[in-house]
């Protein structure tokens, strides 16, 4: 996730005054779904919570735990979901290129033990998905596609990771290791590698974050040039070359999902700006750093137009009335996007941020976030939201989450149908 990066640094660079064909948040309704006006209560409705593993985020509490502990974590994760009434788990499974269950592809996660490769002694992904279902949530396996490692040192990675093994694979920027997503076999690798989990556990979901290619680090260079010159011959530059291999991950494994187990849906969280209006008038009214179309080379508005998705999870990790990037002015552009898809939208918030010290006022007010519910639910293409992530969920710093609860979450509800 963004989390505490991308999305908490992107909302600063660009400039000037923009505008958008998106309707207004005070847009005024002629029916009781119309923007500006509080739908009935929803029967079903997505209500989730990010669960990372990266770098012992969230889950375990910290690496070399006993088997013992880290499911009674695990579970003390799955209980504070319940009682906060939520009904999806969206659970880290592959965080920097190794499994939280026994792959024949990766190694085991370096997360649950401190050392990559190294046997848990038991099955964290069976053990959630059973718990999970006990407990009435869905459990969506969310996985890193590129990400190999937060440093650069192959040597550092296990003896027999895959890394190691194709070095001509892997691409150090920003201080980390990513697989290279112009290439056609690592795309085809990655696939295999998450599949695996889908065909072995009943999962209701694959979900995917931000991370397509690494957001822009400044004076450094994805080196992907001898790919580009390979593969890049049919496209007028590289951006265009770059935003289709990321089509290419999006389609293939959208199209694999379902060959695999059609009721096993497919979702993507992605960066909350898919351009600014500046730079395509068919985009936000927002002065974002980063735009995921351009920077990040994936085309998230294009995903749902074609249906590869089942649902979008767009990182509205901003306050409303922020300038740069505006809650109330992303949230019916991204409401516009899905209508008539039949596409799935729930929204990423930022519970993280609340009651941060180092955030805007806004995020010191735990109304703040109940008030991006109340908003959206005048929005008919939202079906739910999702918080990242799981550690605030349940030690809720100033109360925003419990909130959230008070007002929105009276009873439990099911998740929406895929």
């Amino acid at each position: 996730m963004t989390g505490a990066t991308g999305a908490a640094l992107a909302v600063t660079g660009a400039t000037g005054a923009a505008t958008t064909g998106a309707p207004s948040a005070a847009a005024t309704p002629s029916d009781a779904t119309s923007p500006g006006r509080r739908r009935p209560h929803r029967r079903r409705a997505f209500r989730g919570m990010w669960l990372a593993t990266v770098a012992n985020r969230d889950w375990p509490s910290r690496a070399g735990l006993t088997a013992e502990v880290q499911r009674a974590e695990l579970l003390a994760h799955l209980d504070a979901a319940v009682a906060r009434r939520l009904n999806t788990v969206v659970l880290q499974v592959r965080p920097t290129a190794d499994a939280l269950w026994p792959s024949p592809y990766e190694p085991w996660a370096q997360c649950l033990t401190g050392t990559q490769g190294r046997d848990p002694g038991w099955d964290p992904l069976g053990t959630a998905v059973d718990e999970a279902h006990a407990r009435g949530l869905e459990l969506h396996a969310w996985f890193n596609p590129y990400r190999v490692a937060n440093h650069t040192d192959p040597a550092r990675l296990v003896a027999g990771h895959p890394a190691r093994l194709h070095p001509e694979w892997v691409l150090p920027y920003g201080g980390k290791l990513y697989y290279n997503p112009g290439l056609p076999e690592v795309r085809s690798f990655v696939q295999d590698a998450m599949l695996d989990a889908v065909r072995r556990y009943d999962v209701d979901a694959v979900h995917w974050d931000d991370y397509f290619y690494p957001y822009p680090v400044a004076g450094q260079v994805f080196a992907d040039d001898e790919a580009y010159a390979r593969y890049g011959g049919d496209f007028p530059d590289k951006a265009s070359w770059r935003r289709n291999n990321t089509d290419l991950l999006v389609s293939e494994m959208s199209r694999r999902i379902k060959e695999t187990k059609r009721h096993v849906a497919f979702g993507v969280s992605p960066f909350g700006v898919w351009r600014n209006a500046a730079t395509d008038p068919e985009g936000s009214d927002t002065r974002a750093g980063v735009q995921t179309y351009d920077d990040l080379y994936a085309d998230t508005r294009k995903w749902v137009r074609e249906g590869w998705l089942d649902h979008v999870v767009p990182q509205l990790y901003w306050n409303i009335g922020l300038p740069a990037a505006d809650y109330a002015e992303l949230l019916p552009w991204w409401d516009a996007v899905v209508r008539g898809t039949g596409v799935g939208l729930y929204i990423g918030e930022a519970l993280y941020k609340a009651g941060d010290p180092a955030q805007p006022a806004a995020w010191q007010d735990p109304g703040e976030l109940s008030r991006h519910l109340a908003l959206a639910a005048t929005y008919p293409g939202v079906g739910g939201h999702c918080f990242f992530a799981a550690k605030e969920v349940t030690t809720d710093r100033i109360g925003a989450m419990a909130a959230v609860v008070a007002d929105h979450y009276p009873t439990r509800v099911r998740p929406p149908k895929t």
